[in-house]
């Protein structure tokens, strides 16, 4: 599936330079690093949360966790909480729930980029569908209205359980 015309005028109107990726179908950030054979710290994940009618976009790694009280204090926002796939499904029109390109500016909402997703030459992030990333840079999205903070955390992973014997 190809990106979306918004999207696409969106990245030629402000001179994103970017390439498209055409991969299976995933639904996370670390589905599509192991996909693309990349480090999930290279995968731009969008989250989109509210406080109250506020929304804001978080754009940080796959191997990342939101700290919710980091990011309320980098964006304003009064005990931000995830937003609801009904709220997703009306406000994001023709953008697949969970696959939310990382352009703020676009939806005419503040948008914050971690710190830690700068620091990378290239970053791969949603085109808006399960079968199509976008590889890019991290500055572009940082060009496109997104504002440096720190407010995530390293992902907890499960330990492999040990084999009974």
């Amino acid at each position: 599936m190809p990106i979306s015309a918004k999207l696409s005028k969106f990245l030629s109107t402000n001179k994103v330079k970017f390439e498209e990726i055409k991969h299976r179908q995933v639904f996370t950030g670390l589905d599509k690093a192991a996909t693309l054979r990349v480090k999930p710290s290279l995968i731009a994940k969008t989250l989109v949360m509210k406080s109250g009618k506020d929304l804001a976009m978080a754009i940080l790694a796959a191997n990342r966790n939101l700290d919710k009280k980091k990011f309320a204090k980098a964006s304003k926002l009064k005990n931000p909480d995830f937003v609801s796939e009904k709220l997703m499904k009306t406000k994001f029109k023709g953008f697949k729930v969970g696959a939310l390109p990382p352009f703020c500016q676009m939806f005419k909402i503040p948008g914050f980029i971690d710190r830690g997703l700068l620091k990378e030459k290239s970053v791969y992030a949603s085109a808006g569908n399960y079968e199509t990333s976008i590889r890019l840079s991290p500055k572009a999205l940082e060009k496109s209205g997104a504002m440096k903070a720190d407010f995530s955390e390293a992902k907890k992973m499960a330990k492999p359980k040990k084999k009974k014997k």
